[in-house]
């Protein structure tokens, strides 16, 4: 099956390849375009390819070329004229551009002034001194690019993708222990972890400190190391014993935002970023915003450095949020404030001991309360989930009278009788509306038949979706990450049932979830849709991956007004009555 990041993957191979063959600028810009519009998309663009291949044409980004292209990859699995491209170009090319520092226009500088064309002519040709006389390349630049070079090829230039969940618990555990060094003024983790993207390839880690020496020595003396890339000046790398690599830079810390900055990217942001200030006669790079200088590719004055904010300002920008920096335009801003975490004030979809969580009623709704909840929802399993210990009519019946007894006695939070309801294949719920009208909050999610045929799946979602009696759609495709695709329904279809419904769609925030995913929140949005950021609590440390539905949230630009979650007390309870 072919998925938009499929098409969107190609377009992009596409443009790197027309540069690097020297095409025509506004050609690789086009092919760049739609790279970043299927890439956004959230419409099943392969369905389109198939059914009605004229609409492509109506998704910004995508021209007629591009909307050829998409359909002879849908029907016949590969491109002709990618193909031809890639034999135009030697086989080894493209991997240089995966190396940090090098965009297309140097590695062609570097294939046709000194014919490099693998990774270990790079290396070779560092070392030979040979990158000297090549144009843009200083000491510092080379010095880079050579550990760079150093960790992908110890590295067996084999990158693995990580899922966020497991990335960012370890970032922050070295940068805990390089924290507490003497030395060390601040500390981040950058990159596509801070973007809050759903999967990580490498880490990359910055500390400021006033002892580099002993911020790295200790960096690749710590356990959990399989082997050490590289250990430089500024820049040290490692292979953990999961196979990530990690790689650390120690700067100053005057110069900490600008390199916070670069090294979060996306590449798209940096680029339009640079283009701004060559507009404005400055200079952007990983050490600061500078005037330009007198000379050609000469350096004036520094402007701001410090913080990212003050890089933004000089440029005359909003500080854009780091989860909204994947795209390259810069004329976006949420339209009423992005949803914060510490904002989030109710959780809506939980798991006790009745069905197959880990926590009584009482002790879900102690730790909601410390977390400063207003609301917990207590949403077992339906009996249809016979897996999850799924309660019958009469369970559940005696379940509601457990959940109002523990209200009582847990005082100063709001305890709902809810239900995660299993959505049937045929979009039918798993308890009949007598029994539904007695809930106060439902949970309708899809967990069979998660290889449903795109119609029947728009079908019975929109089913559930369209029930009079359900409140939130839970994890609406039922997918898990670098594990099963799940549902593909069409989600202009759902987005426009839910506004219209007042059914909120949830980003289920475990790492393995993540969905809604954050394309699909931005259609969702864009909808004028309600959403529902939930843990689906089935054990204590299942809270603290709200920040990973958060994240997800503020990748799909959602405003604080838009998540029920965020409602104070008073409003939630409103909406959920509505649905009775």
């Amino acid at each position: 099956m072919t998925t938009n990041q499929d098409i969107a993957d190609s377009f992009a191979e596409f443009g790197d390849l027309l540069e690097l063959t020297g095409a025509n600028p506004f050609k690789v810009n086009a092919f760049r375009r739609a790279a970043r519009a299927c890439e956004g998309e959230s419409g099943d663009m392969a369905t389109l390819a198939r059914e009605e291949p004229a609409r492509l044409r109506g998704i910004s980004g995508v021209g007629e070329s591009s909307a050829r292209h998409i359909v002879e990859l849908v029907t016949t699995g590969s491109i002709p004229d990618l193909v031809a491209l890639r034999k135009a170009v030697p086989p080894g090319l493209p991997a240089l551009l995966t190396i940090q520092g090098l965009g297309p226009k140097t590695v062609r500088l570097l294939w046709e002034s000194l014919a490099i064309t693998t990774l270990e002519e790079l290396a070779k040709a560092i070392d030979d001194g040979k990158l000297e006389s090549v144009p843009r390349m200083g000491p510092k630049s080379i010095a880079n690019l050579k550990e760079s070079v150093a960790a992908r090829l110890a590295s067996g230039n084999a990158p693995l993708r990580h899922r966020l969940g497991q990335s960012v618990p370890i970032a922050e555990g070295i940068l805990e222990k390089l924290a507490a060094l003497s030395g060390t003024t601040r500390t981040a983790y950058a990159g596509s972890a801070r973007r809050g993207r759903e999967t990580v390839g490498d880490l990359d880690l910055l500390v400021a400190s006033t002892d580099p020496k002993a911020v790295k020595d200790l960096f690749v003396a710590m356990p959990g190391i399989s082997r050490v890339l590289a250990h430089g000046e500024t820049r040290s790398s490692v292979e953990l014993a999961n196979g990530m690599q990690v790689d650390l830079r120690v700067v100053e810390d005057s110069a900490f935002g600008a390199a916070l900055l670069y090294f979060t990217g996306s590449k798209d942001h940096n680029v339009r970023l640079r283009e701004r200030a060559i507009g404005r006669s400055m200079h952007l790079n990983e050490y600061g915003l500078f005037r330009a200088g007198e000379k050609e590719g000469e350096l004036g004055p520094l402007v701001a450095a410090a913080t990212e904010a003050a890089i933004y300002e000089a440029l005359e920008l909003p500080e854009w949020p780091p989860e909204l920096r994947e795209s390259a335009a810069l004329d976006f801003i949420p339209p009423a404030g992005l949803l914060e975490l510490s904002q989030i004030r109710a959780e809506l979809h939980a798991h006790t001991t009745e069905s197959d969580g880990e926590l009584s009623i009482v002790e879900l709704a102690a730790l909601a309360k410390a977390r400063g909840f207003h609301t917990i929802a207590v949403t077992d399993h339906s009996k249809a989930s016979a897996q999850a210990n799924g309660l019958s009519v009469e369970r559940l019946l005696a379940h509601i009278d457990a959940i109002r007894e523990a209200e009582a006695r847990v005082g100063g939070i709001r305890i709902l009788a809810g239900s995660e309801v299993d959505i049937l294949a045929d979009g039918h719920l798993d308890y009949d509306d007598e029994t539904l009208a007695k809930l106060d909050i439902v949970v309708a999610s899809p967990h069979t038949a998660l290889r449903q045929a795109p119609e029947a799946a728009t079908a019975r979602l929109l089913a559930a979706i369209r029930h009079p009696l359900v409140h939130i759609l839970g994890h609406p495709t039922g997918r898990i990450i670098q594990g099963r695709d799940g549902l593909s329904p069409d989600i202009a279809q759902l987005c426009q049932a839910a506004r219209e419904s007042r059914t909120a769609l949830e980003i289920n925030c475990h790492w393995m979830r993540l969905d809604l995913r954050d394309t699909h929140v931005r259609a969702a949005i864009d909808a004028g849709c309600l959403i529902a950021i939930d843990c689906d609590v089935h054990g204590p440390s299942d809270f603290d991956n709200l920040r990973f539905g958060v994240a997800t949230a503020r990748r799909g630009a959602t405003p604080t007004t838009s998540c029920v979650n965020a409602w104070d007390r008073s409003a939630l309870h409103e909406w959920l009555a509505s649905k009775r």
